[in-house]
């Protein structure tokens, strides 16, 4: 994509002045999480930096595929001050739709946002957190990490296995089915994009063999209404994390497969098998001579269909309880269904492509601050964490179901920016609450040291 077709950023001479900057609050990360967070910021008129180390909504422009949409109806794209109001609002953004809807956001406030500038420490020093960039270091009273859930992406070693005449793409890298040879396609996991592709890829007229996960499904439509306005009139988006008896279980949950693609429909994985699609079981290993496939098949099947009928359950009840006058939708059995619980095998030979779609991982190495757990995931309620003046958004159930998405992250930005402003300035490096090791005074400085930010 060209330079022109990406967000505006501030020009190269406020880019100069990081090296040496103090500014009250700086964010990190110029997604839509950042950036709501800066459109908070600037309406309660508090002074702040937005750094981004690409191009603002990069994730949307450069990392989906071509006909990638919204799974989500328009109407949930609610930034602060920035409701969708275009012509379908029941309807479903495609990518690039997405990047102008991040466009004119950006336009509407005029962010003091600084791309191409790529944070490589966060510290806590002499009363302040210290930012250094491959720009120059700067400093603020607090700060507000918004990098995003999806930033290493996944690979599992064993994709080293596989010969070099097999093409391999992860997710991210997928754009459409001429990208790939000419053969049969593996696609591995059945999360949103790994359906998803490989629909694009069914649609498309191609050989596709898919390695199933236990990713839950929701229908698109029931009882005359998309599922997500039910669940919305619910009050399923909006429910604290804190309202769960598993905080943590329920953080790290896969997001249910269904598409907008085309005004919106189910993903019915046994639909796409009585067509032709070849599914299989968990991916348990790769050999010289074949890939080998768990007998998970049917259990993962009959679990996505689970959660289905069980949220056509709640909205049953739902519609009962209030009184609503909704048309009766019959249930429907299983279109298909594996003749048999077993292993299979798919040999090397016959596979052109793979495409992993196996998720990403976080890459937190840059913040050299105690607030995380033992896994390497931030440690927060709602975002703040223990660590006075700093701040997450934008991660997934940062405290709701729409935290990740378009629909929640306003809340979760007028949030933070309240605590922002309680937050008394200049006593950051003094009100530490340490959960592990020591300050850093306490060991010699390494100022040339850069966190690495690839994947190990």
């Amino acid at each position: 994509m060209s330079p022109e077709a990406h967000l505006r950023s501030v020009p190269d001479p406020v880019r100069a002045r990081i090296d040496g900057a103090h500014h009250p609050v700086i964010v990190v990360g110029g997604g839509q999480a950042g950036l709501s967070t800066s459109r908070v910021l600037t309406d309660r008129g508090i002074d702040h930096l937005v750094l981004e180390a690409e191009t603002a909504g990069h994730e949307w422009a450069d990392r989906r595929w071509d006909t990638f949409c919204l799974v989500t109806p328009n109407w949930q794209c609610a930034l602060p001050g920035f409701a969708y109001d275009g012509p379908e609002p029941d309807g479903f953004m495609v990518r690039d739709e997405i990047t102008q809807y991040l466009e004119k956001f950006v336009a509407s406030f005029a962010p003091p946002l600084v791309e191409g500038v790529r944070a490589t420490s966060l510290r806590a020093r002499d009363g302040r957190f210290e930012i250094a960039t491959d720009r120059g270091t700067a400093t603020a009273d607090q700060v507000v990490i918004a990098t995003g859930p999806y930033q290493v992406p996944r690979t599992p070693r064993m994709a080293e296995r596989l010969p070099d005449s097999v093409v391999q793409v992860h997710s991210s890298e997928y754009r459409n089915p001429d990208q790939l040879p000419a053969g049969p396609v593996l696609v591995v996991g059945t999360g949103q994009s790994g359906c998803q592709i490989a629909e694009d890829l069914h649609l498309a007229g191609r050989e596709v063999h898919l390695a199933t996960g236990t990713a839950p499904r929701v229908a698109r439509f029931y009882r005359g209404r998309d599922c997500v306005a039910w669940l919305s009139d619910m009050g399923t988006y909006t429910k604290g994390i804190d309202a769960f008896p598993d905080v943590e279980a329920v953080r790290h949950k896969t997001n249910h497969y269904v598409t907008g693609r085309d005004g919106g429909r189910d993903i019915d994985l046994r639909k796409f098998a009585l067509e032709g699609m070849r599914l299989h079981g968990r991916l348990h290993r790769i050999d010289p001579e074949a890939v080998h496939f768990g007998p998970e098949l049917r259990a993962n099947l009959d679990g996505a269909d689970a959660v289905a009928e069980g949220i056509k359950d709640s909205i049953d009840a739902y519609i009962e309880a209030n009184g609503i006058d909704a048309p009766v939708e019959e249930r429907t059995a299983p279109v298909w269904a594996p003749a048999e619980d077993a292993p299979s095998e798919l040999a090397v030979s016959e596979i052109a492509a793979v495409v992993w779609a196996t998720g990403y991982g976080r890459d937190d190495r840059w913040i050299e601050l105690p607030i995380f757990d033992g896994r390497g995931y931030p440690t927060h309620e709602r975002g703040v964490t223990s660590q006075p003046g700093l701040y997450f958004i934008g991660l997934p159930w940062q405290y709701t179901w729409g935290s990740g998405r378009f629909s929640g992250v306003a809340a979760d930005a007028e949030y933070l920016v309240d605590r922002i402003a309680e937050t008394r300035r200049g006593t950051v490096a003094d009100g530490l609450h340490w959960l592990a090791g020591t300050p850093s005074s306490t060991f010699p400085s390494d100022d040339d040291w850069v966190a690495p930010r690839s994947a190990s």
